[in-house]
């Protein structure tokens, strides 16, 4: 599965779904959101079917960066069944993010 790019709206509808989400808070600008970018590609192809991989454009999007009082960027969060069990702040190398995932499949 692609990673997903949604507005608002289909944001919210994502997180009202069964499942888990994996949350990506970025901006083009960011020297480590560039880092994590191939990373989530990965993510999202080894998940696919188990979990979402989203990125959120926090310049795009700031009203959902607010509602998760989201300060720095990369900012990480893992969605389950509409609750966030996981977050974290800046580049993770690919094995911590796989684990962050692992610990709520």
């Amino acid at each position: 599965m692609a990673i997903l790019h949604p507005d608002k709206n289909e944001f919210d509808a994502l997180v009202k779904e069964e499942g888990v989400l994996f949350v990506d808070f970025f901006a083009d600008w960011c020297g480590p959101c560039k880092m994590l970018a191939p990373e989530m590609e990965k993510l999202a192809a080894e998940f696919e079917g188990k979990a979402k991989v989203v990125k959120i454009n926090v310049d795009k999007h700031a009203d959902l960066a607010a509602e998760f009082k989201v300060q720095s960027i990369p900012a990480l969060f893992v969605i389950k069944n509409g609750k966030v069990v996981s977050q974290d702040l800046g580049y993770k190398p690919y094995p911590a993010l796989q684990s962050m995932l692992y610990r709520v499949i």
